[in-house]
């Protein structure tokens, strides 16, 4: 496994103040075609009870796995689910979103979750918005010899001769995503090859080179085989991979586009009503 970076996560708030740990790559290049990974991690309900209210997004793909808790989320395509441990969910904004998430009320005893954003091709960006999560389907999961296990989250996995495609298929840049959690002193290999960009997350535990611990995220070499060896106490990571957009990135909070003036057009069409309301 060749490490290219390695990144510590910043500590944040977003949303009415839920406490998060941020990896940020709106340069459009460190991260691409991803822009943000955000881990809410904590037993401590005061640090998220109060929620993300509605508000908008365009431009962007938003991508929510679950490993503890719940939230309930509301948009104004009139999609309400409850996403709770162990499901996905999937939004490809397009043209423009209004959503809420709000912990579940049985969300007591703590809350772990990750919220991907991905970047829109441009030729993509206006086209409707579009909504899938794992409720019916489940995620699938494969376990190798060593008792590593692979939830596939979205796109296409390839461990230890093993192939298995998630049900949430076709993010843009091609995006896979998965979580790895690997037994104390185990060891596996992983087939990125297929991406143009690799990245972990490590989210419990610790890979056997101590400098890499919870929080930190790593660029890697998919070019090469990513060999994957757990510390003492075992590790949890999620794993990314995708292909690079390589397109010009204009931001501003929650929309991403290409230009200055489409983002000032995305702030007048919601602030016009044009994204809808929720229900």
């Amino acid at each position: 496994m060749k490490v290219l970076t390695a990144r510590k996560a910043q500590a944040t708030q977003d949303g009415a103040g839920v406490k998060i740990n941020r990896i940020a790559g709106f340069d459009g290049k460190s991260l691409d075609p991803f822009l943000m990974i955000d881990e809410l991690k904590s037993d401590d309900s005061g640090d998220y009870m109060a929620g993300f209210p509605a508000h908008p997004h365009r431009g962007i793909e938003t991508f929510t796995y679950i490993r503890k808790g719940g939230f309930e989320h509301r948009d104004q395509m009139g999609n309400v689910k409850a996403i709770r441990s162990g499901d996905v969910q999937w939004m490809s904004t397009g043209r423009g979103v209004v959503h809420s998430e709000m912990p579940l009320a049985d969300a007591v005893d703590g809350m772990h979750g990750f919220q991907i954003w991905l970047n829109m091709p441009a030729k993509e960006k206006m086209r409707a918005p579009r909504y899938q999560d794992s409720a019916v389907t489940g995620v699938k999961t494969v376990e190798t010899a060593q008792g590593v296990v692979l939830r596939a989250l979205a796109g296409d996995w390839h461990i230890e001769g093993q192939t298995v495609s998630a049900h949430l298929q076709g993010l843009a840049g091609d995006g896979a995503l998965a979580d790895v959690v690997m037994p104390a002193n185990s060891k596996t290999t992983l087939d990125l090859s297929e991406h143009g960009k690799a990245l972990i997350y490590i989210h419990s535990g610790n890979l056997l080179d101590e400098r890499f611990g919870q929080m930190i995220q790593l660029t890697l070499d998919p070019t090469e085989p990513v060999i994957l060896e757990s510390g003492a106490h075992g590790v949890g990571l999620l794993v990314l991979a995708g292909n690079p957009i390589n397109e010009r990135i204009a931001h501003m909070g929650p929309f991403v586009m290409n230009t200055q003036e489409e983002l000032h057009q995305a702030i007048r069409d919601y602030q016009q009503g044009r994204f809808g309301d929720i229900v």
